[in-house]
């Protein structure tokens, strides 16, 4: 229990506050009995200064007390004078059986007597001595009294200042309490977001990034979903397709059909493999869209002149003529990886589409705020109904000579938004064919 409850800020704070204002009265209380015990010092002993001084004008010199004293009663008063001779003799003395010693030191000094202490005044006059002297134990009780006086208020206050911190506290933690019931209420796959109301500044931002972390997770949920619904429909059609060619490779019946089968279904195993292929790089992107990333300072001229030595090959074997016609410096926030699936998509792309003996140009352009990307070439290109399309999964435009799973410009789309850039799909007025551009946020 004890442990729960050092873990417990509620009752954390309960207890310190609830310590501090118990500390805080009883510091209040000693601070008024010492203060009020220093001011019955004070007063006192300008009391008994003053009696001592107010006898010393009334005696007779050389008067012979001595001789007419009358002893008083048992009573221990608080105040006790006595008048002492020159030679040592006392002649007089208020309470019986006193017994305070002669001071031979005029003013005030500490003496004790019957078990107690005296606060004792002495004052010469004439051949006389004169004592008064006082209780320390009447003047502690007075000053006690005194201060419990002064302190009886807070023994109502402070009952009452503890209840007043204890709905204050209740009070102030109630919104967290709310945000753990909505959060021990909801099922297993609610990832909507937490209300933020009438949240306290120090709760308001931990819920806010709660809430951004369901979002990031329906995204990545909505990711997969998305990814098995996608896998599960475009494989279909490849999977039939190659348990066919495997059916017409068991049909066949000499060496020539059966090269023909075979060739077949080796082409339709790579379609299927760049398919998956397509589709993993899709579902890791928009994971890490989904998750958030931390992005990394990229040199963009760099990874471009990377992506046409990759894409150099392809080029040749087409007889296309492949080049980087721009190559500004340039820097932009981001992912290595997925720029570079970006720009390996983006040639391919160009590549597949254009006859061969045809160009294509790569292009980094920078600019005061953006720097852009371009890839043009020298295909058919795209009608313009249809370049906004060419952006979405699995879309493949009509009529097309080129193999493809209709994922490489969706691919490209999802890098782009990953990088919050703006893709745009449009006429090459230098070669004629398709321009694709992408614009990033420059580093300043």
């Amino acid at each position: 229990m004890s442990l729960a409850l050092s873990h417990s800020l509620r009752a954390r704070l309960l207890g310190l506050l609830l310590v501090a204002i118990l500390f805080t009265a009883g510091a209040q209380a000693l601070i008024a009995y010492r203060t009020a015990l220093a001011e019955a010092d004070v007063i006192f002993d300008y009391q008994i200064e003053q009696m001592a001084l107010s006898l010393r004008a009334g005696l007779p010199v050389d008067s012979k007390l001595g001789k007419g004293l009358v002893p008083g009663d048992e009573k221990n008063f608080d105040f006790v004078i006595q008048v002492w001779t020159a030679d040592g003799l006392r002649v007089y003395q208020s309470a019986a059986r006193a017994d305070l010693p002669r001071s031979l030191v005029p003013g005030f000094t500490t003496v004790q007597a019957r078990g107690t202490s005296y606060r004792l005044f002495s004052v010469a006059s004439g051949t006389q001595v004169i004592q008064v002297a006082q209780d320390l134990a009447a003047r502690r009780d007075m000053a006690g009294a005194l201060a419990l006086r002064i302190v009886s208020p807070m023994l109502v206050m402070v009952p009452l200042l503890m209840l007043v911190v204890w709905w204050v506290v209740s009070a102030s933690l109630a919104p967290v309490a709310r945000v753990r019931e909505q959060v021990a209420a909801r099922q297993a796959d609610d990832l909507s977001a937490l209300n933020e109301r009438d949240l306290p500044d120090e709760i308001h931002p931990l819920v806010h990034e709660l809430n951004l972390l369901f979002l990031r997770l329906s995204q990545a949920f909505d990711a997969q979903k998305h990814f098995v619904a996608d896998a599960a429909h475009e494989l279909r059609s490849p999977l039939a397709a190659l348990k066919l060619q495997v059916q017409g490779l068991r049909r066949a019946t000499d060496d020539g059909a059966r090269d023909v089968a075979v060739n077949r279904l080796n082409a339709g195993i790579d379609r299927a493999t760049r398919l998956v292929a397509q589709l993993l790089i899709l579902a890791r992107q928009q994971s890490n869209s989904a998750v958030g990333i931390r992005p990394a300072c990229i040199d963009l001229t760099a990874l471009a002149r990377l992506a046409l030595a990759d894409a150099a090959p392809a080029a040749a074997l087409r007889q296309i003529d492949l080049g980087l016609v721009q190559a500004a410096y340039g820097e932009v926030m981001g992912h290595e990886e997925a720029l570079r699936i970006l720009l390996r998509n983006l040639l391919d792309n160009a590549i597949k589409y254009t006859p061969e003996g045809g160009t294509v140009n790569l292009g980094v352009h920078s600019y005061d705020d953006q720097i852009r990307l371009t890839v043009e070439d020298s295909g058919p290109g795209i009608a313009a109904e249809d370049r906004q399309r060419v952006l979405d999964r699995f879309y493949r435009v009509a009529g097309s000579e080129a193999g493809g799973s209709g994922l490489g410009l969706a691919i490209v789309k999802t890098i782009t938004d990953l990088h919050q850039a703006s893709l745009a799909v449009e006429r090459s007025d230098a070669l004629g064919g398709l321009r694709v551009r992408v614009d990033f946020k420059a580093l300043r």
